[in-house]
């Protein structure tokens, strides 16, 4: 590596203050802190010293996701070669089946072509993702004249990672694109928007083009194919419809339809452990998001209803259904758009949870549920945080003073 670090020692004057490059130090920044730590440290009393920076953090959510991305390339493989196997027919009118040609023999009890097909579908998407997020993160550097975030990183693998496989590409990018722009930048950056970018890029595509995001025939590479999902099912035939058509255990693994990261429960938990070991996640949001789904669905089950199955679904399959599990390891415990204070914590995390059952349940025009709930906690964090901290401070001020 010392020729590398010679090489980027030798550029540096030409991107810092002075240089020719100067305006595009963001640039040269990404590369070297791609290879390099910063050697940057602070001396004082006043300081707070801490091994984690923003970096390494980002760099623990990224890797997180992984389990869960190699699972879902895994799944759609199989869900796809499975259906090309029943209709008895390869469709290979995609441009996708130049590289997947090259080498699967489209045999769904082969882990490697099940890899490879949902790979050759999931790359191109997380490519235009990251290159149209990185371009936006860098241009909005280059103008404000500071450097790359590595919460693009993040970012763009979340946004990447909640498409349906078949996603057009034109629209990935536009969907990245909104969230970048403007749910994050046009409010400061990192640190300063009050949305989770992934989820309001996904939420705009949802709703701007709901033919190529939503219904039965997304979420299998198969053109014509339909493959319903559990909250599809549920929302017309209740549990008795879903346990027909899948098991439990099942859903909890990820061999059923859905967008590359959300269909394994069990990959998305062995993340979610991580995130929790490393204290980048909170764990009161994640036990207030149980709470409260497992309340509101209890209570649905409880008041029951004759023309709505969703009444009955139990707790337990809304767990493994849609995108519960993701939001909830990756989406509800973003530090940003979240609470920051402890109690605060436990409010948010239950008002999610509320939230995505009563979605789900009431709404059968939108049987997911949980990315509209996280992105409406969102809205509430700020003022939930408010009221915690007044309501601190009222207790300290009518705490004796030989207390305080």
């Amino acid at each position: 590596m010392k020729p590398l670090r010679k090489l980027l020692d030798n550029l540096k004057p030409k991107f810092t203050k002075g240089g020719s490059l100067e305006k595009y130090f963001p640039i040269y920044d990404v590369f070297e802190n791609l290879f390099y730590s910063s050697d940057k440290r602070t001396f004082g009393a006043v300081h707070i010293r801490d091994h984690v920076d923003l970096q390494k953090v980002m760099v623990v959510v990224w890797l997180s996701t992984f389990p869960a991305m190699f699972y879902g390339m895994y799944n759609l493989g199989l869900q796809t070669l499975t259906g090309f196997e029943t209709l008895d027919v390869i469709n290979k009118d995609d441009w996708h089946f130049i590289f997947i040609d090259l080498f699967c023999n489209y045999d769904p009890n082969s882990v490697f072509d099940c890899i490879w097909f949902g790979a050759c579908y999931f790359i191109p998407i997380y490519l235009v993702t990251f290159l149209v997020g990185i371009t936006w993160e860098l241009i909005f550097a280059i103008v404000r004249g500071h450097e790359i975030n590595e919460g693009a990183f993040v970012t763009t693998i979340l946004f990447a990672l909640c498409c349906p496989p078949d996603a057009p590409l034109w629209q990935v990018a536009l969907g990245i694109s909104f969230g970048i722009v403007v749910a994050k930048e046009i409010f400061g950056g990192t640190g300063k928007n009050f949305l989770n970018p992934a989820l309001a890029g996904r939420a705009f595509l949802y709703f701007a083009y709901p033919a190529s995001w939503s219904g039965d025939s997304v979420w299998v590479a198969i053109d014509g194919f339909s493959s319903p999902t559990i909250l599809g099912i549920g929302a017309q035939q209740g549990q008795t419809g879903i346990e027909t058509s899948y098991s439990w255990m099942d859903a909890f693994i990820g061999n059923i339809p859905g967008s590359i990261g959300e269909t394994s429960t069990l990959f998305i938990l062995l993340g979610l452990l991580l995130l929790l070991y490393t204290r980048v996640a909170s764990w009161r949001i994640v036990v207030g998001v149980l709470i409260g789904a497992f309340l509101t669905s209890s209570l649905f089950n409880l008041i029951g209803s004759n023309s709505n199955p969703m009444f009955a679904l139990p707790f337990y399959w809304h767990l493994v259904a849609g995108g519960f599990a993701f939001g909830l390891a990756f989406m509800a415990v973003e530090p940003v758009t979240g609470s920051h204070t402890n109690l605060g914590r436990w409010y948010y995390g239950f008002l999610i949870g509320i939230m995505v059952i009563l979605i789900r349940v009431v709404n059968p025009a939108y049987p997911e549920g949980m990315m509209l709930a996280i992105l409406f906690a969102n809205l509430f964090a700020p003022l939930i945080d408010h009221f915690v901290q007044e309501r601190n401070i009222k207790q300290r001020l009518n705490q004796p003073a030989n207390e305080k």
